[in-house]
């Protein structure tokens, strides 16, 4: 695959009153005209009964922004950010210096948003946002159970139309793939730096050899970068329940790279998907792509541009200059957030920064 060394809740019951921190959730004190941090535990029903035990409580980082407690029955349009291979939501929140590149974006005329963060991280570190037997269904978690708590805790616009997804690597791919499948649950994409776009080959044999020798989750857990891929793409896109404890095909055997588990990869590469999604594509307000200029994994995003593009799907690109990491924290303050202030619907109509 070009550019495949970087891989980037309970559903309400009962409704708190506006403007209240949901039950468990802890609020970090913040100084007036900030945005308000809290930390939930989110419980989702998609995630349980994994094969692989990881946990159906995620931690979940929400901002609010600074009048959100003052605004009375104000409601807000929502942006959910996904992180890429290897973070936490609290890692990703240091990748994006979080929330003072949020507070900088809304210190201008921009309306505020609601800005969440949620755990993704698995045993081999990334859930590729992905759903399986395996490691449970992320993409139930994110596109219903997360939403649903969000909405049902938080004075929310429950509408596709003020819902915006962006995701950074691993969380690029995330937004693609779900972006795809989803066009009911959120209206506007930005997906930066994604990974994993293309279809993937087999490892190269010293990872392959390393992969084929583990024997259980805790030798996993110590392999190097490009074995735990393997395995996280494993997890997500080749799971077997009748091989435990790792419940996945792994795509070499004896070291000769196993068609029927590549062909399984590659069903779930973007750049393979984009063609039977086109019309569920054709449904998003806006959607933008953005990739440094020393970023392999420019190629491939380019190629996702020029493909929806191609085929009636309306979306911006852009290649910047910097790497993989070393401006995100930037490009979330000056352009992802200021995108959905654009493309999302706040109180009925879309507001413009």
């Amino acid at each position: 695959m070009r550019g495949q060394t970087i891989l980037g809740a309970v559903i309400l019951i009962s409704g708190l009153a506006a403007g209240m921190a949901p039950a468990g959730a802890s609020r970090a004190k913040a100084p007036a005209g900030t945005v308000q941090v809290e930390r939930l535990k989110v419980h989702s029903r998609a995630l349980e009964g994994n094969l692989e035990g990881e946990k159906p409580d995620r931690d979940v980082i929400v901002y609010l922004p600074a009048d959100y407690a003052t605004s009375g029955n104000r409601r807000y349009p929502v942006v959910y950010a996904l992180h890429g291979y290897g973070l936490t939501a609290d890692g990703f929140a240091g990748l994006l210096q979080s929330p003072r590149t949020i507070d900088a974006a809304y210190a201008g005329p921009m309306p505020g948003m609601i800005v969440v963060l949620p755990d993704t991280q698995t045993l081999h570190n990334g859930s590729m946002y992905s759903s399986s037997v395996t490691i449970g269904d992320w993409e139930g978690f994110i596109t219903r159970d997360l939403v649903a708590y969000i909405d049902g805790h938080y004075r929310t616009i429950a509408d596709r139309g003020s819902r915006g997804r962006a995701g950074h690597s691993m969380g690029g791919y995330g937004a693609a793939r779900l972006g795809m499948k989803y066009p009911d649950v959120f209206s506007a994409l930005y997906i930066m730096s994604p990974c994993c776009l293309s279809a993937r080959g087999a490892p190269p044999a010293p990872a392959a050899a390393a992969v084929e020798t583990v024997r259980t989750p805790e030798e996993a857990a110590k392999l190097d970068f490009l074995p735990r891929a393997t395995f996280a793409v494993a997890a997500a896109w080749s799971p077997n329940p009748n091989k435990p404890p790792l419940f996945v095909d792994l795509p070499t055997v004896n070291g000769v790279p196993d068609a029927s588990v590549l062909a399984r990869w590659a069903a779930n590469a973007p750049l393979a998907m984009v063609d039977q999604n086109i019309f569920n594509l054709r449904r998003y307000t806006a959607i933008a792509i953005d990739v440094g200029d020393q970023d392999g994994l420019r190629v491939d995003a380019a190629e996702l541009h020029t493909r929806m593009r191609e085929s009636g799907v309306p979306n911006s690109f852009e290649i910047y200059t910097g790497d993989h990491g070393n401006r995100v924290a930037e490009r979330f303050q000056k352009n992802v957030l200021p995108f959905f202030a654009g493309a999302l619907t706040f109180d009925g109509a879309p507001a413009k920064p």
